[in-house]
């Protein structure tokens, strides 16, 4: 593709999500630190970052549903000899390659999601989901949409993010996870939690255009933030959607999930014994099981299997490792053997 301007890119890349946007990761290659690939008919885009002679793709290519095919063989040609790896794929991504073994896949979770309008029901049937949002309320926490100007790199909602990033097990991670997203709102919803006129925490949910529906992408609680603020940011977040007629809402990925169980036959015996030694193990880095369970609480309609998709015949640790570094933004040992002599008593 002929070069372009960092802005021209992103404009093309933002029109063409919001056109084909499926995957519910789609709006996030819009993120800071993202390489994007276009096709040669420019109708369809790749986010991706490279690491160890691997291109780790955000989700799927964002095109035409009926192109998907076209543009994973177009995307791999133009991206050899280096493995592609689609990390955060979705069920229409496994449908759509060829029914050979030229692609290896494995079960990286599941993600809940709702209906919107089914959510006030769902509330009703469970009691004790109510008593913490009251929880919340009853400590004076109030919630609002705050328009995209307003929220854009706002000082008290960057003051609750440097504080919730000072909370966490790891240094700030990237690529799905990238924590900068307020200088790039764009069409993203923005919810603020008050309490006594001061910010506590905020919530971003990006859109998910050919789903009608939204991906919940960050909950920040700062330091002064009660017990039931996230709740309370997620119900506000929902209802708001159910009045804009949305048909759909997920949480993300929930790593290594219970709820994607039934899947997990299909990823090889020793990957699933190493994912269950950093289940139990990791959680000094990252509370896997915590993360599941408060999405869990939610009581979603359905849990949506999410895969790790690359272009070779089995799942090679050097793309499990490339990944692993897509979201460290560097070698990934580096970053736990820092992380773990800082911590140590």
């Amino acid at each position: 593709m002929t070069q372009v301007s960092e802005n021209t890119e992103l404009q093309l890349t933002l029109d063409l999500v919001l056109q084909f946007g499926w995957n519910a990761t789609a709006f996030q290659i819009v993120n800071p630190g993202m390489r994007r690939w276009f096709s040669a008919a420019h109708d369809a885009v790749v986010g991706y970052v490279e690491h160890y002679g691997v291109r780790v793709v955000a989700g799927a290519p964002v095109c035409p549903t009926d192109r998907l095919t076209e543009v994973v063989s177009e995307f791999e040609a133009a991206s050899h000899p280096r493995t592609v790896c689609y990390f955060g794929a979705e069920q229409r991504m496994i449908e759509a390659l060829p029914c050979d073994r030229s692609h290896a896949h494995i079960v990286l979770g599941a993600q809940p999601a709702w209906d919107p309008g089914e959510w006030e029901d769902m509330l009703m049937e469970h009691a004790s989901l109510r008593a913490q949002l009251n929880r919340a309320r009853n400590k004076g926490v109030t919630i609002q949409r705050w328009d995209n100007d307003r929220a854009a790199n706002h000082p008290a909602l960057q003051r609750c993010l440097r504080e919730w990033l000072r909370s966490r097990g790891l240094p700030p991670l990237h690529f799905l996870v990238e924590p900068q997203t307020l200088e790039r709102l764009f069409d993203r919803l923005v919810f603020v939690a008050q309490l006594r006129g001061e910010v506590v925490g905020f919530l971003v949910a990006s859109p998910v255009p050919l789903r009608e529906g939204w991906l919940i992408e960050q909950i920040i609680r700062g330091s002064k933030a009660p017990n039931g603020t996230a709740e309370l940011l997620i119900d506000a977040a929902i209802r708001a959607m159910a009045v804009r007629g949305s048909r759909h809402v997920t949480l993300g990925l929930s790593p290594i999930s219970r709820h994607a169980e039934r899947h997990r036959e299909e990823n090889p015996p020793w990957l699933d014994s190493v994912l269950s030694v950093v289940r139990s193990y990791g959680r000094r880095f990252y509370n896997f099981e915590g993360l599941d369970s408060f999405k869990a609480k939610f009581h979603a309609a359905h849990w949506e299997t999410v895969y790790a998709i690359a272009n070779e015949r089995s799942m090679s640790l050097r793309t499990l490792y490339a990944t692993a570094a897509a979201f460290a933004g560097e070698n990934p040992l580096r970053t736990l053997g820092r992380e773990f002599f800082r911590r140590r008593p």
